[in-house]
């Protein structure tokens, strides 16, 4: 008999189960807490929670994870150093310091439109090699010709053992800066996929398991462990991808909207027949326009661990993630102590940093670059919760908030703080945690917040959630619609409801929590499938076999004669004898590298259904298109992955 291992590390925990491959049937499943810096404990926890006699025969593991999403939103990634080569005019800032901009770069043919300028680069690496664990590069229409890419990771490989990434590589549309900042996410998330991915190898090969090792791209399909390594930035909505894939194998419905109800944020996504629907745009992540294909997505930053503070006696939720005082009081045994007494900030502090409920922890990772004054602050911090009075008193002042939001975004500091999973301990929902140290925490914020107690105030925190997840829901659907007035509409009392004729998955820990409360905001059949606490690690192993590639057919020139056309994809710039063999070679570099992704993943190519569409540019007059995108896709059959 054999069986599959499914893995999903997200920001909060960390679940596995087991599917009996016969008849897909999920026979076991366990949740651990995420641990941070390194995954491995919270991996292992889960696993152990396993029946080992299972593990033995386990011939396939496939994983998912939220790590790569929340790394970009809460801006806790590596550092890196961005070369743009080109003609780049960028209104936007861009998301390092560390960058240059040199001449270089091709046309829309692919020709070489000025020289590269290679010296000025080479006195950038050797002046910021020292500053960043990796290098991203973009080059000006390197979907084009990536010739100028390639050169210069060739030379930073020569002077440097980073990571180097082009953008050619990662994507073949058109815009020049987000491929840029596709290339450097990418670059950011490698030391950060590389560690979680061999954390898990080594843990696979250790419990003496035989398996081929899968990661879920942010598309619904899946991919093995080397190219994962590659393009980790393919993984950035990999979580959601897996809550949405497993809310449809676990409520076995083909088409459903699926709520991913997760520590740092809450997703919405659909699937129609089986294959989830795609964005037309690339994946937008943290407000940053990537060129990764991703799965149509509508994401709040509001989690069951956001952080939940209070200013001028208003409720504030904030984007990113901590440690829930119901959890903090579980990991360090005098925290609840430490809560009890921890003195209010002066008002005229108040801010999401300055909360009686507020304390940091050092994350464990090294600082790479830090400043005199974070320094400080950062030694003052222990590997025990402190608060802010106790950071006052070890540097005679209290400490910037600049600084400190500076530590927590370089992933140098954790931040714990009152939640909405606290306020769920509260009020009885879910309390698989400490009850008291959530309620101490509620009796500060409701005093601050000028509530009658505790029970009020956690009260409100869960019906702005609700709330939150109901006008994500129909925002999703309803396009062009500002997400805001949607969220307006909600506050009024009105006989009308909105209503999705499509049933509506919950997925997440506690989410059996807001079922009930969802209902009453929209008519929708709302459903909390058995193993809805762990439906992203049964998404990653319920996923699909699937593969689009995209190919753009052009004209060498529409003046000169003859009939020869470029054929441009992710293997570079091809020229075609007559626009027919272009169209072949396409639909045979397609078919080729659909076929190489199925081997590479375990898929029967008996098993695979290939399908190419292409939208032409005919202009009135001509014999054969001036312009041609085709696109091969590839989709195995469920259940065939070996």
């Amino acid at each position: 008999m054999k069986y599959s291992l499914g893995i999903d590390a997200g920001g909060t925990y960390t679940d596995a189960v087991i599917l009996r491959n016969s008849d897909e049937k999920i026979i076991g499943a366990n949740k651990a807490l995420t641990t941070y810096p390194d995954p491995m404990a919270g991996i292992k926890n889960a696993i152990d929670g396993l029946d080992e006699s299972y593990l033995k025969s386990v011939k396939t593991v496939s994983v998912s994870t939220t790590l790569s999403t929340n790394s970009i939103l809460e801006g806790t990634g590596f550092p890196v150093g961005l070369i743009l080569i080109g003609d780049f005019d960028f209104k936007q800032e861009l998301p390092t310091k560390h960058y240059i901009q040199v001449s270089g770069g091709h046309n829309h043919k692919g020709g070489e439109k000025a020289p590269l300028d290679i010296e000025s680069i080479e006195d950038f690496v050797y002046k910021v090699k020292d500053k960043v664990s990796a290098f991203a590069i973009s080059s000006f229409f390197s979907n084009r010709n990536p010739d100028h890419e390639e050169d210069v990771r060739e030379w930073i490989n020569l002077v440097t053992d980073h990571p180097v990434v082009c953008s050619h590589e990662l994507s073949q549309d058109l815009g020049a800066f987000e491929r840029a900042v596709t290339a450097f996410f990418n670059a950011q998330l490698i030391p950060v996929t590389d560690k979680f991915m061999h954390t898990v190898e080594s843990e696979i090969k250790s419990r003496g398991m035989d398996a081929n090792i899968f990661m879920l791209k942010c598309d619904g399909s899946v991919v093995g462990i080397k190219k994962a390594l590659e393009k980790p930035i393919e993984s950035i909505f990999s979580g959601p991808a897996a809550s949405l894939v497993g809310g449809a194998f676990l409520t076995g419905n083909d088409s459903c909207a699926v709520i991913d109800v997760g520590g740092t944020s809450t997703d919405i996504s659909v699937i129609y027949n089986s294959v989830p629907k795609m964005s037309d745009k690339g994946a937008v992540v943290g407000g940053w326009e990537t060129k990764v294909k991703a799965i149509n997505m509508e994401t709040s930053a509001m989690g069951g661990d956001s952080h939940i503070w209070v200013k001028e006696n208003e409720v504030n939720f904030g984007s990113g993630r901590v440690i829930p005082l119901c959890r903090a009081a579980v990991m360090y045994p005098d925290f609840l102590n430490l809560l009890k007494r921890n003195p209010l900030s002066p008002v005229n502090l108040e801010s999401e940093n300055y909360q009686p409920t507020r304390f940091f922890i050092k994350s464990g990772y090294q600082p790479l670059e830090i400043d005199e004054g974070e320094r400080e602050i950062f030694d003052a911090i222990k590997d025990e919760p402190t608060s802010i009075s106790e950071i006052k008193d070890r540097i005679n002042k209290y400490p910037s908030r600049k600084l400190l939001k500076s530590l927590i975004k370089k992933r140098l500091v954790q931040p714990i703080g009152f939640t909405p999973t606290d306020a769920l301990h509260v009020l009885g929902n879910y309390t698989e945690r400490n009850v008291e140290a959530a309620n101490i925490g509620a009796d500060y914020l409701a005093s601050l917040a000028r509530m009658d107690d505790k029970y009020q105030f956690c009260k409100f925190v869960k019906q702005e959630f609700t709330k939150n997840m109901a006008s994500n829901l129909v925002s999703f659907f309803f396009e062009g619609i500002s997400k805001n007035e949607i969220r307006k509409s909600f506050d009024i009392e009105s006989p009308v409801q909105y209503k999705i004729n499509i049933p509506v998955v919950l997925i997440g820990g506690p989410v059996s929590a807001f079922s009930e409360d969802l209902k009453e905001l929209i008519d929708a059949d709302i459903k909390v499938p058995d193993n809805s606490s762990v439906g992203n690690a049964v998404g990653a192993l319920s996923a699909k076999g699937m593969r689009r590639v995209e190919v753009l057919i052009r004209r060498t020139s529409i003046f000169a004669p003859g009939w020869d056309y470029y054929v441009f994809s992710e293997n570079g710039r091809v020229e075609c004898n007559g626009y027919h063999e272009a169209l072949d070679y396409a639909r045979k570099l397609g078919e080729s590298i659909i076929l190489d992704y199925m081997e590479d993943i375990g898929i029967d190519p008996n098993h695979i259904q290939i399908d190419m569409d292409k939208k032409e540019i005919t202009p009135d007059g001509w014999e054969t298109p001036m312009e041609s995108r085709v696109v091969v896709f590839g989709l195995a059959k469920h259940g065939e992955k070996s």
